[in-house]
Order: C-alpha cells, then structure tokens, then sequence
C-alpha cells in the first residue's frame, strides 16, 4: 500500500475578496499574484471558468469555513500539485486547520520548495511536458471531511436511529455534476500551467483519517485565455461608451506637426 503524504498548513493568510470564490465547505479562488487580484469566476453552462493572463503567475486560495480539519486533494491539468502523479480522490493532499486560509502557489518539489504555477501555452505545460496534454485547462480540489471519534448514536424522531453522517447527507445533496457540452473549440492556443521558478513554500506532515471515500465537496474551475473566452461565449465583449461631443458640427482646431525623428 502506497503511503499518503498530507501537509499541515503553517501560514494562514490575510482575508481578501471573497466575491469571485466558488463556495463551500471550503471556498476556492483563483488569485492573480503579480497583481493580487481574484481572477473574475464566470458560470457558463454548468461550469466555472476564469481567464489567465499568458505569463501570468496565478495561487489556488482555499479557505475552510468549518470548525474542523479538511482534507483538499489538489489537481491542475489532471496532476496532483503535490506529488505530481495523474491526479486521483484517493491521493494525498493539503490539511487546513479550522478557519485556514492559504494559497498553493505551485507544484510542489519538497518540504521548502515549489515550482510557481505560470499560465503558458498548452505545449509548454507541466502536464504536456510530461505527457498528459488532455485535462490541460481545469484546476480541481476535492474536499474531504476527517473522522472525528465515535459517539453513541441518538434516536431519530418517530424512534428510528440514523448512523448516517452529515458528510453522507452533503455527499447526497450536492453531487458532482459531470462535465457540460460547451462551445466549439477556441480558436487560439489554449493555455496551460507551466512549471515556473522555485520558491520558498513551507509545510510540514501531519496524519489525516478520511470521514468517507468520497469527496464531501469537489471543487471544479476551468481557465483559458480571455480572447478564448470571448470566442466561446463564455464572457462577451464590453461595448465601447460613446462620448458626446459639445460641438458636433465643428473640427478641431489642427496645429503645425513635429517632424519626424
């Protein structure tokens, strides 16, 4: 049996706009980090989309709301951040303490270190590069509740006992849709998630007893490009205000140009 790694959280970080999270048991953002802007979370057709920035380097924010530790199994391109195998539900994953916040800021490549996920182009992707162009352009992250210790079961009204947990309950009331038909296919090169600089990321190892085997939350954001998302309908295009003009019926007034060089 293969041995799980989960990492403890040791830095929570400063509150920002939660407007643009998808939400949940745990809220999930996209942050440009060159600018510190939440990238805007369009719904189109049963999926969320954001637009990247080509070169661009980007966080994935989770933050917990519950008064409980969480599991969340990452994925970018359909590879676990963490050990970077094909990404899977039953793989390790970060532990966020009751309240966390914290951004995974890349790929990660030991206790200190990650490699700073950069949008980029599909071939020059982490995924692509190593084989596996065909989830490029989804990042996702499976929310899983830990076992607490056993309590003796109380009498449901009409006197029937219920040994379901409240996880089973939100597993059954909020299942993961599968994928949505969407547009055709974008016209551009689509972009990916390259496998940027190191940078200091620190974390430490920690044990985590999962409540079931599925998910309580599954977490889905696709990314592209904005002119692709403009081509696929997803987000449209701002049309430009016009500017009235005092006096429509006169020019303006023409001076002697600079000359050239």
């Amino acid at each position: 049996m293969k041995r799980l790694m989960y990492f403890a959280i040791s830095v929570v970080l400063a509150s920002v706009s939660e407007a643009q999270a998808v939400r949940g048991l745990a809220d999930v953002s996209i942050i440009d980090r060159d600018s510190g802007v939440v990238l805007d979370t369009h719904y189109y057709h049963g999926e969320y989309w954001v637009a990247g920035r080509p070169g661009g380097r980007y966080a994935i924010e989770i933050h917990n709301h519950l008064g409980e530790r969480l599991l969340a199994v990452t994925s970018v391109d359909g590879v676990n951040v963490v050990s970077g195998e094909t990404a899977g539900w039953d793989q390790g994953g970060y532990v966020f303490g009751p309240g966390d916040r914290y951004q995974i800021t890349g790929w990660r490549k030991s206790d200190a270190e990650v490699a700073a996920f950069t949008f980029t182009d599909l071939p020059n992707s982490y995924a692509a590069r190593t084989g596996r162009p065909a989830n490029v352009g989804v990042i996702g992250v499976a929310v899983f509740r830990e076992r607490q210790p056993p309590t003796v079961d109380q009498p449901a009204i009409g006197g029937q006992s219920s040994n379901r947990s409240d996880a089973s309950r939100l597993a059954e009331s909020a299942p993961m849709s599968p994928p949505s038909a969407l547009a055709a296919p974008p016209p551009r090169a689509k972009l990916g998630t390259g496998h940027g600089e190191r940078e200091y990321s620190y974390v430490d190892h920690t044990e985590f007893l999962r409540q079931q085997k599925q998910p309580n939350q599954v977490v889905r954001i696709h990314y592209d490009s904005i002119d692709n998302l403009f081509a696929m309908g997803i987000v449209t295009r701002p049309h430009p205000v016009p500017v009235p003009n005092p006096f429509p019926g006169s020019r303006e007034q023409q001076y002697v140009p600079d000359p050239a060089g």
